[in-house]
C-alpha cells in the first residue's frame, strides 16, 4: 500500500493500514511535515508531530522496493517513509507504485491529487486508486475517466486482470477501481450526530439510507425491539446525562460493538447501558437540493416585512374598520358608504364636515390623524420590501428570539459540509466566520442561514450568535486553539452547553475531552479528530471494498460496507445467524437491486433477513463491521496463496 499526503490524514491512514489490516505501507510525505510545523495552529500540532515521529521511527521498515518477504514471527504490517515535496512520476516509481496493490492520494489540494492519479494510472493500469477530492462533481468525472482508462488497459492486456496476487476483487471494476472520497463528507455526519442528541445517526450514499438511533437503557425484561438489531452497547455509565454519550473512562465497562443476544439480555437485566439500534435501512432519493439560477435569492413573502411592521399595519387596518363602524352608527348611512367616507377622510380628500354633528367632526379628525400615522408605515413597508429584495443575496443576521439552534464555528471544507448536513436534517443553525472570504459563505447565503462575521475569540461574537439560547456549539475551524478557546468561553457563558470540537490530533482531542468532562460533568462534551473519523473509510476503500459510511459510538467507529458474498468463506454457504460474529461483523441487509433475487424473490434492499436465510455466492450484502472485523473480511491473500 502506498499513501501520499501532506497532513495528519496520511499518517492516520498509514497507521490504520498497518495496525488494523496488517498491510505493508510506503508513506510519502513532504520533508517539512516532520521538521517544520506551521506555528499558527498551536501546540497541538507540535505534539502531534512528535507522536508521529515516534511512530514512524518505531515502525518496521521492511517493505523495500522489491517487496522482501516478512521474516517469520514478526508482524505483517510495516512502514517505509519517503520524503518528497510532491508525488511526481519519479517519486511514485521509487515508492513502488508499479508493484503496489493500492495508492491513496490524500493531499489537501485537489489538483495535486488529480495530477498524481493520472500519473499513477499510466504507471500501473491495474492499481487501485483512492483519491481525496473536495469537489464532488469533478470527483465523479475523474473517477469515470480513471476507471475507463483501467478498463481499456485491461482489455488490451487480458493477463493483467489476475487479482490473485493482490487479493479478491470484491466489486464491479476489480482491483483497478477508482474511489473518490472526501474527508469532509465522511466526517460531517459524525460531527452532526455528535452535536445533536436525539437526532438519528445517518449514513447516506448513492441512495442507500442507514439510520441508527441511541436508546436509553432497557428496563428489566426488555431485550430490544423485534426486527431492529442492536449495533452497540454504550459504556456502563450511570453518571452520564440521559445515557446519551458514554465515556470509555466513566464506567466499569466500555462500549461494546456488535454484541450478541446474551450481552444484550445482560445489559437489559442490569439496566445500566444504553444501546445503538438500527432503525431503518432503505433506498431513498435523499433530500432535494436546490438548483438553478437565483436559488436562495428569492425571498418568501413572509420575509418581505418584519413582524413588527406587519403588526403595525394590522393595527391600522383595525382602527380604520372601527372608525367606519362608528361613522355608520352615528350617521346611519350604509356601511359601505361609511367605509368610503372614512377612507376619504383618511387620505384628506373629503370636504370638511362643517355644520355636521359633533360626532361626525370628531370622527373626521380621528380619520385625519390615522392618515398621518399611515403615511410613515406605508413608507417603511416600501423601504423594507426593497431592502429585502436587495439583501436577499446577502448574509442574514440571527433573528430575535432565536433559540434551540446549533452555533457552527468555521465555514471551511468541514464546516460547509456540516452546515449542509444540519440543514438537511432541518436543524436551525447560526454560523460564525472570521472573514468574508470563506468558501462556505456562498452556501450559507443560498440556504439563508444567519451568519455572524467576526473573530470568535473576541467578546460579543458568540453573544451575537445567541449562544446563551443555543442547543449546542460545534467548533470546526482549522485552528485547534481557536476551537478550544471558543469552547471554554462558551462554557463560561453556559456551563451546561453541549460542545463538540474538531481538533487536529486525536490524542490531543482525547485529552481535551477528558478534561472538559471532568470540569463540567453535567454537560455533554465531545472532541473529534477529522482524520480519526475519515481514515477508516479511506482504508476500507484501499482494501477494495465499498465502504458506505461510518457512525461514531463514543470514541469508536462502526463501519457499514457492501460486498459480494462470493469468495468469503466466513459468509458463503452460511445462514445469516451463523455468519454473525459478535464484535466483528453482522449481516444487516441483502442488496437485491442489481438483478439479484432477495430472500423472498423481491428486488430491492431486504434488510429484515431471517437468521435461517442461507447466503449464496451470488448475493451482495450490506453489513456492519468493526474496523478489525472488516479488516479480517477484506484482508488480502498472503504470498503463497493462503487466504487470511
Amino acid at each position: 500500500m502506498v499513501v501520499c499526503g501532506d497532513d495528519g490524514l496520511a499518517h492516520r491512514l498509514a497507521a490504520e493500514l498497518r495496525g488494523v489490516y496488517e498491510e505493508q505501507v510506503t508513506l510519502v510525505v513532504p520533508p517539512s511535515e516532520r521538521t517544520v510545523r506551521p506555528p499558527v495552529v498551536g501546540r497541538a500540532r507540535a505534539v502531534s508531530a512528535a507522536l508521529l515521529d515516534r511512530v514512524v521511527s518505531a515502525a518496521v521498515n521492511r517493505a523495500a522496493a522489491g517487496g522482501a518477504p516478512v521474516p517469520p514471527g514478526e508482524p505483517a504490517g510495516g512502514q517505509r517513509t519517503l520524503e518528497a515535496v510532491e508525488a511526481t512520476e519519479a517519486v511514485l516509481a521509487e515508492a513502488g507504485v508499479e508493484r503496489a496493490a493500492a495508492l491513496a492520494l490524500v493531499y489537501d489540494d485537489d489538483e495535486t491529487n488529480i495530477r498524481a492519479a493520472l500519473t499513477a494510472r499510466r504507471l500501473n493500469p491495474r492499481l487501485r486508486l483512492v483519491l481525496r477530492l473536495y469537489n464532488r462533481r469533478l470527483g465523479q468525472h475523474i473517477e469515470e475517466l480513471l476507471d475507463q482508462a483501467a478498463a481499456l488497459a485491461a482489455a488490451a492486456d487480458p493477463g493483467s486482470g489476475d487479482s490473485g496476487r493482490h487479493g479478491h476483487s470484491g466489486y464491479a471494476g476489480g482491483d483497478a477501481s477508482t474511489t473518490v472520497l472526501s474527508d469532509a463528507d465522511t466526517a460531517a455526519p459524525a460531527l452532526v450526530a455528535t452535536a445533536v442528541v436525539g437526532t438519528s445517526k445517518v449514513v447516506q450514499t448513492n441512495g442507500l439510507l442507514l439510520r441508527a438511533v441511541e436508546r436509553p437503557p432497557y428496563g428489566p425484561g426488555e431485550a430490544g425491539e423485534p426486527g431492529r438489531p442492536t449495533l452497540a452497547l454504550l459504556s456502563a455509565n450511570g453518571g452520564d446525562p440521559a445515557f446519551a454519550y458514554g465515556s470509555e473512562t466513566s464506567g466499569d465497562q466500555g462500549p461494546l460493538l456488535l454484541p450478541d443476544d446474551a450481552a444484550v439480555r445482560e445489559a437489559a437485566a442490569t439496566g445500566r447501558r444504553g444501546s445503538v439500534v438500527l432503525e431503518q435501512v432503505a433506498y431513498s432519493a435523499g433530500p432535494a437540493q436546490p438548483s438553478g439560477r437565483g436559488v436562495g435569492v428569492r425571498a418568501p413573502f413572509s420575509s418581505l416585512f418584519s413582524r413588527r411592521l406587519r403588526w403595525s399595519v394590522a393595527g391600522l387596518f383595525g382602527c380604520v374598520f372601527a372608525l367606519a363602524v362608528a361613522l355608520w352608527l352615528v350617521t346611519g348611512i350604509h356601511p359601505l358608504g361609511a367605509l368610503y367616507l372614512t377612507l376619504l377622510d383618511l387620505f384628506a380628500v373629503n370636504d370638511p364636515a362643517i355644520g355636521a354633528s359633533t360626532e361626525r367632526q370628531i370622527l373626521q379628525l380621528l380619520s385625519g390623524l390615522m392618515g398621518l400615522l399611515l403615511l410613515p408605515v406605508l413608507l417603511a413597508a416600501v423601504l423594507e420590501a426593497l431592502g429585502t429584495f436587495r439583501g436577499a443575496g446577502s448574509l442574514r443576521r440571527p433573528p430575535r428570539g432565536l433559540g434551540g439552534h446549533v452555533v457552527l464555528l468555521g465555514l471551511g471544507k468541514i464546516g460547509t459540509r456540516v452546515l449542509v448536513r444540519l440543514r438537511q436534517l432541518n436543524i436551525p443553525v447560526v454560523c460564525v466566520e472570521a472573514g468574508p472570504e470563506a468558501r462556505g459563505l456562498a452556501v450559507a447565503r443560498r440556504l439563508r442561514v444567519p451568519v455572524v462575521l467576526g473573530d470568535v475569540t473576541q467578546e460579543g461574537v458568540l453573544e451575537a450568535a445567541k449562544i446563551h439560547r443555543a442547543h449546542a456549539l460545534l467548533a470546526v475551524t482549522s485552528s485547534d486553539t481557536t476551537n478550544l478557546e471558543a469552547a471554554l468561553y462558551a462554557r463560561s457563558l453556559r456551563p451546561d452547553l453541549r460542545v463538540v470540537l474538531r481538533l487536529y490530533d486525536d490524542d490531543f482531542a482525547t485529552a481535551v475531552y477528558r478534561t472538559l468532562r471532568a470540569a463540567h460533568p453535567q454537560a455533554l462534551t465531545r472532541s473529534r479528530s477529522v482524520s480519526h473519523l475519515a481514515a477508516p473509510s479511506f482504508a476500507g476503500a484501499m482494501m477494495g471494498r465499498q465502504i458506505l459510511g461510518a457512525i461514531p459510538v463514543e470514541r469508536r467507529v462502526l463501519l457499514f460496507a457492501s460486498l459480494d458474498v462470493g469468495g468469503h468463506a466466513q459468509l458463503e454457504g452460511r445462514t445469516v445467524g451463523e455468519a454473525f460474529r459478535a464484535g466483528y461483523w453482522r449481516v444487516l441487509a441483502l442488496d437485491a437491486g442489481r438483478g439479484r433475487a432477495g430472500a423472498g424473490g423481491a428486488s430491492g434492499l431486504v434488510w429484515d433477513l431471517p437468521d435461517t436465510y442461507v447466503l449464496r455466492g451470488t448475493d451482495r450484502v450490506v453489513l456492519a463491521a468493526t474496523r478489525r472485523g472488516l479488516a479480517e473480511l477484506v484482508r488480502r491473500r498472503r504470498r503463497g496463496g493462503s487466504g487470511a
